[in-house]
């Protein structure tokens, strides 16, 4: 048990690193992306037809790569941003990448579910294009915001178990290099089972805070 601890809890350590980091830069960039794919939509407060496609478009070429494609191929940008392209700092990079679109559209649905009568009142009352976004929008869709967040940490938390194929540490690399490689279904079965508890530890969480926040 000593022996699985030591190599269970490092790569542990890493997994909830590399996808706290990449959750938390996914969500600070990813956010803005998809407010301006709702508000930039044909008849929303913003109307621009232009700008929107271009967001629309940009994010659909940013999902449509396979995770484990998209981590090689942005092998040279990961190595120019920290210096390296094995380790956990440097899984963060792709991680992000990965990450970015995915949560802009988890926004964009989130915040489609605002009822249209709602911002209509809120123009008829004179609230700017700012105040519309940051007192109606986002706070109407916060539970759906929160279910996002919680569905891209357990998507995230997939990616970084990937990660570890070329490298990346985490328990998908301890999976790799001892449960497969060397045939050590002990550590093989831990790994396993310690994804499916922070999964299921995320989404219970995410489910009850959202449950809570709920006003409706």
């Amino acid at each position: 048990m000593e022996r699985i601890l030591s190599l269970i809890l490092p790569s542990l350590r890493q997994t909830l690193y590399m996808v706290s980091m990449s959750t938390a830069l996914a969500i600070l960039v990813g956010t803005p992306i998809g407010i301006l794919l709702v508000v930039t939509r044909k008849n929303h407060i913003m109307d621009h037809k232009v700008l929107n496609q271009c967001f629309s478009y940009i994010t659909n070429i940013g999902r449509s790569f396979p995770f484990i494609i998209l981590m090689i191929s942005i092998l040279p940008f990961t190595r120019m941003l920290v210096g390296t392209s094995i380790g956990t700092s440097a899984a963060i990079v792709p991680l992000t990448v990965a990450t970015i679109p995915f949560f802009a559209r988890m926004i964009e649905n989130a915040l489609l579910e605002v009822d249209k009568g709602v911002i209509e009142a809120s123009q008829a009352m004179g609230a700017k294009n700012f105040q519309i976004i940051y007192k109606v929008l986002i706070p109407e869709s916060l539970p759906a915001i929160i279910l996002g967040i919680t569905i891209t940490l357990v998507n995230v938390i997939g990616y970084s178990a990937m990660a570890g194929t070329v490298g990346g540490g985490g328990l998908g690399d301890l999976a790799i290099r001892y449960g497969y490689h060397r045939f050590d279904t002990e550590i093989m079965l831990w790994t396993v089972l310690l994804l499916i508890m922070m999964v299921q530890l995320i989404q219970i969480t995410g489910n009850f805070a959202a449950k809570k926040i709920d006003r409706r």
